[in-house]
């Protein structure tokens, strides 16, 4: 059985900028029901032993397990999302992290430019990723509903969750609002920096 993984601070701790009201629908709620609905899913199938990356990898091509792809995989992207973010984090990073990020970029503002216009132009619910492709360069690239760069062989270093529900309660429609709160203020670069691959 999954359980929801503990989030790696207080639900308060985000606010002002996300509110413990956000987290405790968001995290409490939402993510609390894809660990539910996974586990009502796979009960007594051979997926209950398998790891949550095990059964994302084996379902994403598969139409009739789209039901189990779908919770699995919301499960380790808001689990992703969650150690995304720290308290009093975002703004520019230093580091290694700063470092690929102006070798792939050019410098940071160009990745700042091209993650915002991915999490804002992401049409309905999705993902924005900063990723590292199997060249071993970072990108930024945007995902549907629950696809994550997992199952396209790519890295996750970072992720900004842009369903309705990441951010209506705080920003309502203002999704550039709430993105750019997420880089200046929100942002775990020390998460980012410790996904990097050699």
């Amino acid at each position: 059985m999954f359980e929801l993984p503990p989030l790696p601070y207080a639900m308060d701790a985000l606010a002002p900028h996300l509110t413990q009201e956000t987290l405790e629908y968001h995290y409490g709620k939402h993510h609390q029901t894809y660990v539910t609905n996974l586990n009502n899913l796979i009960k007594d199938s051979p997926y209950a032993s398998l790891t949550l990356e095990e059964i994302i990898q084996d379902t994403s091509q598969k139409p009739d397990k789209v039901g189990i792809f779908n919770n699995a995989a919301q499960i380790w992207n808001h689990t992703f999302y969650w150690n995304s973010m720290k308290p009093n984090g975002g703004g520019k990073p230093t580091g290694k992290i700063l470092e690929k990020i102006e070798s792939d970029f050019g410098n940071y503002e160009a990745f700042r430019d091209t993650f915002k216009q991915a999490a804002t132009t992401q049409f309905g619910s999705g993902w924005a990723w900063l990723v590292q492709g199997q060249d071993g360069k970072l990108k930024v690239v945007k995902t549907g509903n629950a696809d994550l760069p997992l199952v396209h062989g790519e890295r996750a270093i970072l992720t900004c969750d842009v369903w309705e529900h990441a951010y209506y309660i705080d920003f309502r429609n203002r999704r550039p609002d709430y993105v750019d709160v997420f880089l200046n203020h929100l942002v775990n670069w020390d998460f980012a920096e410790a996904n990097l691959g050699k």
